[in-house]
């Protein structure tokens, strides 16, 4: 007759926090992701939920490139959609 193993104590079943709210929020941009049928917003989802699960992954920020505010803003504004009136 073979035994059972002793139970674990429910704190060997614990995630830290940080560790569950990044789980939490890669679910719901997995959930995202599959509820649109558009290429770009299914990429930026799963860069999203990727990010999520990564914290330490190395992006760039806005001092990374200095003058790119500056030259968005100088750029012509005839592609942007006009308001209705």
């Amino acid at each position: 007759m073979t035994t059972s193993p002793a139970p674990r104590p429910i704190a060997a079943l614990d995630v830290p926090l940080p560790e569950l709210e990044a789980y939490l929020a890669a679910f719901s941009f997995w959930t995202a992701f599959r509820r649109t049928q558009d290429p770009s917003e299914q990429a930026a989802f799963a860069l999203d939920a990727w990010l999520v699960t990564h914290p330490k992954a190395p992006v760039s920020v806005d001092a990374d490139y200095p003058q790119w505010a500056a030259e968005l803003a100088a750029q012509p504004t005839y592609f942007r959609p006009q308001e209705k009136r």
